[in-house]
């Protein structure tokens, strides 16, 4: 990747709660729309780091990725000179809530078509879309092999 691109990490969050499962989406500021979590990642760290990090420091959470969701690629202009950027999306499961998320103007936990509609961009939409499908294969998978030992 050249040097000049931005990488941005996302990270779609899940969990189970009574049998119902909820997606976490974020405002990052209020007069910013819902979105997913997302953070640049640092020179020295991998994005998967990245988004562990951000959940943990903003959003007082732990969580455990489980796979890749999606990429997608844009530009983005810092200070009036415009960077190529690159977008990572995860799949993740929260493990554990250790207190308050503090690093968003709001969050909500929702089923997974409020999620959708609640979501302002297109790109996002179909990012959780990928991890749902992506999820639902891996659970699959991961039954057939408790089936097979």
């Amino acid at each position: 990747m050249d040097k000049n691109t931005v990488l941005v990490a996302g990270v779609i969050i899940y969990k189970e709660s009574r049998g119902k499962r909820r997606w976490f989406i974020v405002k990052q500021d209020k007069d910013d729309g819902w979105e997913i979590p997302k953070v640049i990642v640092r020179k020295v760290e991998s994005s998967v780091r990245a988004v562990i990090r951000m959940m943990g420091e903003q959003g007082g959470m732990t969580i455990k990725v489980l796979e890749e969701a999606g990429r997608a690629g844009g530009v983005t202009t810092v200070n009036g000179k415009t960077f190529p950027q690159r977008h990572v999306f995860y799949l993740a499961v929260q493990k554990s809530s250790e207190g308050e998320v503090l690093g968003f103007e709001e969050y909500d936990w929702l089923y997974y078509a409020q999620a959708v509609r609640k979501l302002g961009s297109k790109r996002e939409r179909a990012m959780i879309k990928a991890a749902r499908k992506e999820l639902n294969d891996w659970l699959k998978k991961k039954a057939k092999n408790k089936q097979t030992k």
